[in-house]
């Protein structure tokens, strides 16, 4: 077996380094929910190597033994340099962040702060589906705020689901997925503005999901939801773990606005026990140290959109695909293929390829697939030759490699 390589440099697409054999080794969700043959293209787990920061640091903390509780600041100061070296974000204040284990948890204790049983929190839909889920877990109702044709902020939606949300004076919050998951839609600073001047005259609190922050593509700025006029009320949660691959090695940061300090302070102090003591090590090491690392991967991200949109063209040009500025994920809209509302059950079924299913992204949702780009260039053009097979209603034995 060649060994496995955890550098990467500028002349090295990181997705060509490791083989399908190789990555089937891996014991994760995206490797083992379903059978060899299928080309796992759904989950938001990348196909790279890890970044040798990260190694090094998780490696050297097993060796010391060094296995115990999180604590200190490290991560919150890494990501604070982090994020002015690449926002020119000088607001992120380490006194006003926490540890929470990851960001969807993060989440769930931020809405507990600023909303209560019963209440509502706004969404952007098609939006990433667990918003849904632990909204509902946590006794609250979602109402939605559709984004408009062009994949953009509604904001007229926006301030009508605002107004229905708050009637009766209850509470009720924003939960924003800023950059958006699926679309890969990067917030504009206008737009964040005009969110945060709807938020102040309706007593809606925000709580933006940040967490693709460090996969904005080419030449377009991400604008931290925190650092916008009016934004100070503002609560975020931010982490690496997306950018550099460390879904399993949990941690991540809520960080408060300086008009949404106390409501922070109010946070269970257990909330702090949950993540990841090798997490927090390794993200820290990630926001310090990988930023090279970061570079070729963006770089390999952007090829990857432009490999897409190439041969989509030219094998599937009813699919409808816009490049996202941030993310690495896809969103295809294949309602003229005729394959009903779930298109990606159809490619998994004929295909044996594992797109994300849109409905579950809610309205919007119907007639797409979410399609994960964080894959070798020839495992994408693998899986659209399956997927035009499949649109044509060819059998999967056709399609086996």
């Amino acid at each position: 077996m060649a060994r496995i390589p955890h550098e990467t440099s500028g002349d090295l697409d990181p997705f060509a380094v490791l083989t399908l054999d190789q990555l089937r080794r891996r014991t994760s969700m995206k490797w083992r929910t379903y059978p060899d043959d299928v080309l796992p293209l759904w989950v938001a787990e990348m196909d790279v190597p890890l970044a040798g920061p990260v190694v090094r640091a998780v490696t050297g903390a097993l060796e010391l033994g060094d296995t115990g509780y999180p604590a200190g600041t490290a991560y919150a100061e890494a990501l604070a340099a982090f994020a002015e070296q690449r926002w020119g974000w000088k607001g992120l204040a380490v006194e006003r962040t926490a540890l929470v284990p990851d960001v969807m948890l993060g989440v769930v204790e931020m809405l507990k702060l600023v909303t209560g049983h019963g209440d509502t929190v706004v969404v952007n839909p098609p939006v990433y589906p667990p918003f849904y889920d632990f909204v509902r877990h946590m006794d609250r109702r979602t109402a939605e705020a559709p984004l408009g044709p062009d994949g953009r902020l509604d904001l007229d939606a926006l301030e009508n689901a605002y107004r229905r949300a708050v009637a009766g004076g209850r509470r009720a919050a924003h939960l924003l997925c800023s950059p958006h998951n699926p679309t890969g839609t990067v917030h504009t600073a206008e737009e964040l503005t005009a969110v945060a001047a709807l938020a102040d005259r309706y007593g809606v609190r925000v709580v933006a999901d940040e967490i693709h922050a460090p996969l904005v593509v080419g030449d377009t700025d991400f604008v931290p939801y925190l650092s916008v006029p009016g934004g100070e009320r503002g609560l975020s949660l931010m982490s690496a773990s997306k950018a550099w691959n460390l879904a399993g090695l949990k941690a991540a940061l809520a960080i408060a606005g300086p008009g949404a300090a106390e409501d922070l302070a109010r946070m269970p102090e257990e909330v702090g026990h949950g993540p990841s003591h090798l997490g927090v090590i390794a993200h820290t090491a990630a926001l310090r140290e990988g930023t090279d690392w970061l570079d070729a991967v963006l770089a390999g991200i952007d090829a990857n959109r432009r490999l897409l949109a190439r041969l989509l063209a030219e094998h599937l040009p009813d699919v409808r695909y816009r490049p996202g500025e941030a993310t690495y994920l896809a969103w295809l809209d294949c309602r003229a293929l005729g394959l009903g509302d779930d298109p990606a059950r159809v490619f998994l079924e004929r295909g044996w390829v594992a797109l994300s299913p849109g409905p579950a992204f809610g309205t919007g949702g119907a007639g797409h697939a979410r399609l994960n780009l964080a894959a070798s260039p020839e495992v994408i053009e693998e899986a659209v030759r399956r997927m035009r097979t499949a649109a044509e209603g060819g059998s999967p034995l056709a399609t086996r490699s």
